[in-house]
């Protein structure tokens, strides 16, 4: 089963359990969203098309994220005339996972919108409980290679925590170096590891690379 939907003046084929990137919309992770401009819905061997929208079709969705697209270099020049023109643009995007599709104007059960509550809260507070004194789990610039343009930009895709990077799977990973623009470096300079050892207790690898050099002295 599959729909249609119309949302920030584009159009997307959504699915179950399916993630999708759309125009940005108000919302924090975990917030559940309806859309009620569905275009067409396929279920099976049926298919309804609206006119323009199906009646009684809604889609049900819960934001994963908010995240930014891609950086775009937008140039205009006139020849001759010496003018030129440079600008930079990101897009502003939200991450949506579809939970349900509902029709003849069925309500979003309660089971749609608990998943990521569930799963979301104790996180944060179970890895943190062993942090070094003086560590602030906040604080993902003690993770050795995270500099102040890296930091930034982490933090402009909504990555502001050392659980956040701990949990990080495969797939986040890819998706985060392709959209810092940093093939390969969360492995090369060991990210996740560093943050899982922070939230467990150990002190910053920098700061023991120098007590260690300093030893050596």
């Amino acid at each position: 089963m599959y729909a249609v939907i119309k949302t920030g003046g584009k159009q997307y084929r959504v699915a179950a359990d399916q993630k999708v990137q759309i125009e940005k919309l108000e919302g924090n992770p975990g917030d559940q969203v309806e859309f009620t401009s569905v275009l067409m819905v396929s279920n099976g061997s049926t298919i309804d098309i609206g006119a323009p929208f199906v009646a009684g079709a809604t889609v049900v969705g819960e934001i994963a994220s908010q995240d930014r697209g891609p950086h775009i270099i937008i140039f205009k020049k006139r020849r001759r005339k010496h003018y030129r023109r440079r600008n930079g643009h990101r897009q502003d995007l939200t991450s949506v996972t579809i939970r349900e599709i509902l029709l003849g104007g069925a309500k979003p059960s309660k089971k749609a919108a608990a998943p990521k509550k569930a799963e979301a809260a104790p996180a944060p507070a179970a890895l943190a409980s062993g942090l070094a004194e003086g560590v602030n789990a906040d604080d993902i610039s003690l993770i050795g290679g995270i500099g102040p343009k890296l930091l930034k930009g982490l933090n402009d895709i909504g990555i502001t925590t050392l659980a956040q990077i701990a949990a990080w799977s495969d797939s986040d990973v890819e998706r985060i170096e392709t959209e810092l623009k940093q093939k390969g470096r969360v492995a090369r300079e060991e990210w996740i590891e560093q943050a899982k050892e922070l939230l467990a207790g150990k002190p910053p690898r920098a700061k023991s690379d120098k007590a260690r050099a300093k030893d050596q002295e």
